[in-house]
């Protein structure tokens, strides 16, 4: 029973540590100079502004329309600006852990994977700041959930929204299309092929572009639009500013003190500070006051070994000519979320960026737990082992945890967290 009911009861706790001090720190967190000030546009012109002059923006609409959600109920303030990511971040866990259930019907499998992803500092940090890329995880994982359900006019419609926040949704989207079309390919004789391709096709190409089209009705409907008069045909202008987006991400290539190559991505060998003062109330003569958008290091690394496992026994069923959904859903979420960003060696890319494919990183360390429970050794053992692996995840995000809410510690307590000399 208490299996069964701790996914929720996991959420409200960790909706508690979300809300708690979401004011914290005062002022702009890394890029929500960016994104708070498009919201509060979208409030009062529907799109974008400088002054009185249209603004080029480089990411899509949801995700600060989403933002501008919590500014219009809580006022224009810092727990208003970061009210909807800590929604998000709590629906996340919720939807995990139905994803969980869904692939292994395991109450207890279920509970771990609510904790982890509740334990996770990634996670935290993303849902106590106003970014976008919570959102599109959040959109992206609703789609894969109901892609697995096979409801795919839903999973079209969320992928769609995932588009409609970061350019980064693409990948997912390719993915779930290849694969669906895969399947009817070995699935169907040759007569029966055209039907379910044309239906895919839609479902996958253009349900979600006629839904990411829509997130631009501010743009399509307001004369405050950048380079809306670039035509006289306002498809051929909104055509024409994806193109200058386009270029402004593929010439992204300016250096930043935080950057990371995505080989060091997964054992958080660069993570991003969002922020990081020095203030004078820590009851000592040197403070530290940080947001680092760190996941929770021992998690991490567990979760790199689980992806490797998992690759390897998908390997093996590949071989085998069988089929194991977890096993695919991991795969596919790691090269669609991970995968891409080898190839873009030269552009100014950040570890924070790994949040899209955590969901699937703790499905792998799911996979792994369940293979111990299937293994031979007795029972006592296993759940003594996996407790323990639980309870040290736990007790690592709770060591970490000033870092991932801005708490004023003194510098040497902070200074003992900083297990790498490349996280400072």
């Amino acid at each position: 029973m208490i299996a069964a009911i701790a996914p929720i009861l996991i959420a409200i706790a960790s909706l508690a540590i979300r809300l708690i001090n979401l004011a914290t720190p005062k002022g702009f967190v890394f890029d929500e100079v960016y994104y708070v000030d498009g919201a509060r546009d979208f409030l009062k012109y529907g799109v974008e502004v400088t002054g009185s002059k249209p603004e080029f923006i480089v990411h899509p609409p949801v995700g600060k329309w989403l933002i501008a959600s919590g500014i219009k109920l809580f006022g224009d303030n810092e727990f208003g600006w970061r009210f909807a990511t800590a929604i998000c971040g709590t629906l996340l866990i919720l939807l995990l852990a139905r994803l969980v259930h869904v692939l292994f019907y395991s109450p207890l499998l279920t509970a771990i994977g609510a904790l982890l992803m509740a334990c996770d500092g990634l996670v935290l940090v993303h849902s106590r700041t106003a970014l976008l890329d919570l959102f599109l995880t959040f959109f992206v994982l609703l789609a894969v959930y109901f892609w697995q359900q096979e409801r795919h006019w839903f999973a079209a419609i969320a992928i769609g929204f995932a588009l409609g926040t970061k350019w980064s949704a693409l990948y997912y989207l390719l993915a779930l299309l290849f694969v669906s079309l895969y399947r009817i390919f070995s699935r169907h004789p040759s007569r029966d092929l055209i039907k379910p391709t044309i239906i895919k096709f839609i479902q996958y190409g253009f349900l979600p572009i006629t839904v990411y089209i829509s997130t631009w009705t501010g743009w399509f409907i307001s004369n405050r639009g950048w380079d809306r008069k670039w035509s006289s045909n306002i498809l051929v202008s909104w055509i024409h500013y994806h193109s200058e987006m386009l270029n402004f991400h593929i010439g992204l290539t300016e250096k930043h003190s935080y950057q990371a190559n995505p080989w060091s991505w997964m054992i958080m060998g660069r993570p991003t500070s969002f922020f990081y003062d020095s203030p004078k109330n820590c009851g000592s003569d040197n403070c530290a006051q940080e947001v680092l958008a760190i996941g929770t290091p021992l998690l991490w690394w567990a979760g790199t070994f689980a992806v490797a496992v998992v690759i390897g026994f998908w390997i093996r069923s590949l071989v085998k000519r069988t089929t194991q959904p977890a096993l695919n859903l991991v795969v596919l979420g790691i090269t669609a979320g991970y995968l891409p960003w080898f190839f873009f060696q030269q552009r100014t890319v950040f570890t924070f960026y790994a949040v899209i494919f955590e969901p699937f990183m703790i499905l792998a360390i799911i996979y792994c737990v369940k293979l111990l429970l299937d293994s031979s050794l007795k029972s006592g053992v296993l759940q003594g082992l996996i407790a323990a692996f639980v309870v040290i995840i736990f007790l690592n995000f709770i060591y970490f945890l000033p870092l991932f809410t801005g708490e004023v510690i003194t510098y040497d307590a902070w200074l003992q967290r900083m297990w790498m000399t490349s996280w400072i």
